[in-house]
């Protein structure tokens, strides 16, 4: 370890620590009545304010794997990776609306989990069950996605040992993680969110500035981008990307963002964050204010071209061999800023994969608790149990996601996070929909859900990567000469490539519509008394600590 990495670990370890004890210190922050209650551990008594909500879903939603994996894929692929962009930008007003509906019902009925308005909407605890192991798994991936870019930041300080003690930094990391939030819930993350969008905002601001005017100019970044992005790859022969979208990736992205703004609040963590809101002008507010981060997004996807103009390069994993190419943004704070920013970097990326990790946690803790635990092993466990189960789940969540970061490729761990994406879109029929019409069958919603699952992952597999030999689940892309429908290829051999998860997802939804149809047709009983399952009924909820009420849902 070099002078300039004692310093980066030395400031690093500081602000780790400071954060650590404001999560353990959190517990007494809006102190709770009873943090044994479920509703206080796990959606922090559901009362947090626009500001609050405002840093824990950004908190939640911008992640340490964003600031550190976005860049990376520009860096070398180009233009495809502004997909997150538009994404986040269109994310907000067009889930607005349904935010606020599901808000209101769960606000009455005490809900807890996506899940738990599936449960109540269709009265049925098996579709209940499909959606919640369906947000565990998506989860669990994001999860351990978070260690990915906190393991790029100690593996640039020079903490990059091979084999399993290699990663005893990230062990003691995730130890003081699990332990800040068994005893403070989600009133940690929430606070500490506040001073992880602090120093991200600070960080970027300067290098955005700094470093452009250090290498010339953004003219120059640019064209630097775009001479090494059009040499041809030594595994491929063909260009690695381009700073402009091809004709064959243009409905790629299109379809990749559509679709990950879609996913983007399916996710358990993020209905957690907007959950925990006192009211719902504190939802509308922040889904006014959340872009603010897409600008962030914007200038920190940029630096993977400035990485390019400077001459960055991935470190290696020390266990693989292989360079690691989500070091790109901590490399190349590391050899353009004075150690002691760097440091400040470095913190603000680790903090960064904190936060979102413990509300993850929290979120596929709530599912375990409220929809397998209690429906299905312990009807009659009270709300200390429940709490105390939730607990115990967020760490048991923890250690797999750390284990999973050990045995698995990180590189692999990566298209795990785009089959993630695919797995959560799957229930947006069932949540999202759900919102708005009775119409679908339940037993027709589990259809479709079970041959969106299954179509997207027999697509996944049969995606190879041939820049780093995978023969399977090499990426999301599809190409559509490669759609293959019972033996059918209506696009024959055609090269343009479109996002997995939204083919996917419109086979679930024919599914869901052909099966419903179906069993109206048939008249069956369950076909004709479907509709009156439930116990979403248009209920007028008073907006929290305001004074005027809201429409009926």
């Amino acid at each position: 370890m070099t002078g300039a990495q004692v310093v980066q670990l030395v400031v690093f370890l500081l602000l780790f620590l400071a954060v650590a004890v404001m999560g353990f210190m959190a517990s007494r922050w809006r102190r709770a009545d009873d943090l044994n209650h479920l509703d206080e551990w796990g959606l922090g008594g559901r009362k947090f304010g626009s500001w609050v909500t405002w840093f824990l879903l950004g908190g939640d939603l911008y992640t340490a794997y964003t600031f550190v994996a976005i860049p990376a894929l520009l860096f070398s692929s180009g233009a495809l990776g502004f997909y997150a962009v538009p994404y986040t930008i269109i994310a907000f007003p067009l889930v607005m609306l349904p935010l606020l509906r599901l808000w209101s019902v769960s606000r009455v009925h005490g809900y807890v989990t996506p899940a738990d308005f599936v449960r109540g909407r269709y009265d049925s605890p098996v579709l209940a069950l499909a959606i919640a192991v369906t947000g565990i798994v998506a989860t669990m991936p994001y999860i351990a996605l978070q260690l990915a870019g906190l393991e790029a930041v100690l593996r640039t300080i020079g903490l990059n040992g091979s084999g399993f003690w290699g990663h005893a930094p990230l062990f003691v990391a995730f130890v003081v993680l699990a332990a800040y939030t068994y005893q403070s819930g989600l009133r940690a993350p929430a606070l500490i969110a506040v001073v992880k969008d602090v120093l991200i905002y600070i960080v970027i601001l300067v290098a955005i500035i700094y470093l452009p005017l250090k290498l010339g100019g953004f003219g120059a970044i640019f064209d630097a981008g775009s001479a090494k992005l059009a040499q041809p790859s030594p595994t491929t022969g063909q260009p690695a990307g381009s700073t402009l979208l091809t004709a064959n990736n243009q409905l790629q992205y299109a379809t990749l963002a559509l679709g990950s703004a879609l996913a983007l609040f399916l996710y358990p963590h993020s209905v957690t964050g907007v959950l925990s809101s006192s009211s719902r002008a504190t939802i509308r507010r922040n889904m006014t204010a959340l872009p603010a981060y897409s600008f962030l997004l914007a200038l920190l996807a940029l630096l993977g071209y400035v990485a390019i103009a400077a001459g960055t390069k991935p470190i290696v994993n020390g266990s693989t061999g292989r360079p690691d190419s989500n070091t790109i943004v901590p490399a190349l704070f590391a050899g353009q800023f004075p150690s002691w920013f760097a440091g400040v970097a470095f913190a603000a990326i680790g903090i960064g994969a904190l936060v979102p990790a413990a509300i993850m946690s929290i979120a596929a803790a709530n599912l375990w608790t409220r929809n397998i635990y209690k429906e299905f092993l312990r009807r009659d466990a009270s709300p200390a149990d429940e709490a105390r189960q939730a607990k115990l789940a967020s760490l048991v969540v923890k250690v797999g996601a750390v284990l999973f970061i050990v045995v698995v490729d990180p590189q692999f761990s990566v298209d795990l996070q785009l089959i993630g994406g695919v797995i959560i879109l799957q229930t947006l029929p069932a949540v999202a929909i759900a919102l708005y019409t009775r119409w679908f069958h339940r037993w027709a919603l589990l259809a479709g859900w079970a041959v969106g699952l299954i179509w997207g992952m027999i697509m996944l597999y049969g995606i190879p990567n041939p820049a780093n030999g995978k023969q399977h689940f090499g990426g999301s892309a599809l190409a559509l000469g490669g759609l293959d429908i019972f033996g059918w290829t209506p696009f024959g051999g055609s090269k343009v490539q479109i996002y997995v998860g939204a083919v996917a997802l419109v086979g679930n939804l024919l599914v869901a519509v052909v099966v419903t149809l179906v069993l109206r047709a048939t008249k069956t009983r369950e076909g004709a008394d479907h509709t009156r399952s439930g116990d979403y009924h248009a209920t007028r909820v008073p907006e929290s600590t305001t004074p005027d009420a809201v429409s009926s849902v």
